[in-house]
């Protein structure tokens, strides 16, 4: 005797949107704005009317896909998730990765939507220079506790070194230069 099969419970209208958002997002990466909408209904195993029921139009669909690119509470909880028992080398270089590949992901998404209007990505998000300063914050925040287990060595307090590692992040390099230089300085042993 088999078993009746169990019905899944249908997808709210958030969940659909969700997971439409997340099929698009590396298709705009690889494809930018020239994604069809076909290919993404494709990748979400979904029917291209679908999207259409979710989204008023395909570059409605491209804000969504920059709104989320653009949101950074998973990238820093993988910062805060940084195992504290490593060398603090380790972890600032682990830090390094994630943050640059938040980066380079809102990078390409934006280069992708480059001909949207700013007002259309989200009319009711806080105006990006808020909502620039509050991601530069929580950041510093999750950096200054990959610092706090060796408080006792600092010559600074955390949340200084975390600001200022952060401005190493976002200028560029190597991750394992970059915590080289930032822990140790430019001189080498004998120069200072």
């Amino acid at each position: 005797m088999t078993e009746p099969r169990k019905r899944s419970s249908p997808m709210t209208p958030d969940d659909r949107r969700a997971m439409i958002v997340a099929a698009a997002l590396p298709l705009v990466v690889e494809h930018g704005s020239s994604v069809t909408t076909a290919q993404i209904a494709r990748a979400a195993g979904i029917g291209e009317g679908t999207i259409f029921r979710v989204f008023a139009d395909k570059d409605a669909l491209l804000a969504a896909c920059m709104a989320e690119a653009l949101r950074h509470d998973d990238t820093l909880a993988h910062v805060r998730a940084i195992d504290l028992d490593q060398p603090l080398a380790d972890r600032l270089i682990e830090a390094v990765e994630t943050l640059r590949a938040y980066m380079s992901r809102m990078g390409a998404v934006a280069g992708a939507v480059r001909h949207l209007t700013t007002g259309r990505l989200d009319p009711t998000a806080a105006p990006v220079r808020d909502r620039r300063r509050d991601a530069m914050t929580a950041t510093v925040d999750a950096l200054a506790v990959l610092f706090e287990p060796e408080q006792d060595r600092l010559r600074r307090d955390p949340e200084y070194l975390a600001r200022m590692f952060q401005h190493l992040v976002m200028a560029g390099g190597d991750p394992a230069d970059i915590v080289e230089v930032f822990l140790h300085g430019a001189l080498s042993g004998d120069a200072a």
